[in-house]
């Protein structure tokens, strides 16, 4: 029996074949995802049972329980999805690029220029604008840090290499200054910089954060898919991507451009959320193999797991406390991250 469906069609014109283990797959992650979505959308203050939840989704749940949900924690459950979603595709896409199993957007500085982007905004203009720039600022912070990178890695073409390595030293240069504008402002903005850096979905709403994150995803996402047959070409390497016709170094800042959007978008309403981008690919790899039109698909579902398992267990085991779900992504990524580079040393 053939392990692929193979899909034709003349108008218009394409053919490719679609791994049924990663359909599969791609299945049985979006039903432990709704899962994982209906519980934590009942558990709270208020416990709401999985059938009620549901029976709100349909439009049959009580007043109260309707407004418990739409108003306070669907924001919270929609965001945790596209932001754990978001970074893990980022990730999926620097590890293809970069060559190496380390790169995320946390490690390679994306991330820290977005979390530079924050608590500059905090420190010289959360007096004067509204929150709702804080997205923006955030954005541009990646935007100018990866644009950086990419300057001081670039000679004569961008290796895989210098980039890791200058975005290393780089993201810690974002830290230190983070650092010393939170300590030289007042109190509050410590407090703001501290939970942003953390990276916390808390509080969420559907203006300030759904409806400024869900154009990001809607419209990246997909053109990210698209452009996967472009990601296993880059892998093989840049003289053997140049022989087979790939534009190699337009096509990797058009793939760079792509990471750095949806990390870029994903931080600014999450906060700095490590380590999802880092593990997401490597468990998708494990499950469906190293092609990337079934790795980036399968590593957006593992980040919204991920996420969602992080932010239910933030909100319930330390209640009252309400704890970032950065905290719980780090516990796991840690050693995640010793043992890559464990079995990277022994390779």
């Amino acid at each position: 029996m053939s392990k692929y469906w193979t899909l034709r069609s003349k108008k218009p014109p394409f053919s490719f074949l679609v791994s049924k283990k990663m359909l599969w797959v791609i299945v049985g992650l979006m039903i432990v995802n709704a899962a994982i979505f209906i519980i934590g959308t009942g558990v709270g203050s208020v416990k709401i049972t999985p059938l009620e939840v549901i029976k709100v989704f349909l439009g049959l749940g009580s007043e109260t329980n309707t407004v418990i949900v739409h108003t306070l924690r669907l924001p919270r459950m929609i965001v945790a999805v596209l932001v754990g979603s978001s970074l893990a595709v980022s990730g999926a896409i620097l590890q293809g690029l970069i060559r190496n199993p380390l790169a995320s957007p946390d490690i390679v500085g994306i991330t820290g220029g977005a979390s530079l982007g924050a608590v500059c905004f905090f420190f010289f203009l959360g007096g004067t604008l509204s929150i709702q720039w804080l997205p923006l600022c955030a954005i541009i912070g990646a935007f100018l840090s990866t644009f950086l990178i990419y300057i001081l890695a670039w000679k004569k073409g961008v290796s895989p290499l210098r980039m890791v390595m200058i975005g290393i030293g780089m993201s810690s240069a974002y830290s230190s200054i983070s650092y010393m504008l939170m300590i030289s402002g007042p109190i509050i903005l410590a407090n703001k910089s501290m939970t942003f850096m953390t990276g916390s979905i808390y509080g969420v709403s559907w203006e300030k954060d759904v409806l400024v994150l869900l154009p990001w995803v809607v419209v990246l996402l997909p053109v990210t898919l698209l452009l996967a047959r472009e990601v296993n070409v880059q892998e093989l390497g840049q003289d053997i991507a140049a022989g087979v016709g790939s534009a190699v170094q337009a096509k990797r800042a058009i793939l760079i451009l792509l990471s750095v959007g949806l990390a870029g978008a994903a931080v600014a309403i999450g906060g700095a959320i490590g380590f999802i981008g880092l593990m997401a690919p490597h468990i998708a790899r494990k499950l469906v193999g190293p092609a990337f039109g079934g790795v980036l698909p399968v590593s957006a579902l593992i980040g919204a797991f991920i996420l969602l398992v992080a932010d239910l267990a933030a909100r319930t085991l330390f209640t009252p406390l309400d704890i970032p779900a950065g905290v719980f992504t780090a516990v796991i990524g840690a050693p995640f991250f010793v043992y890559l580079l464990y079995k990277h040393r022994h390779s």
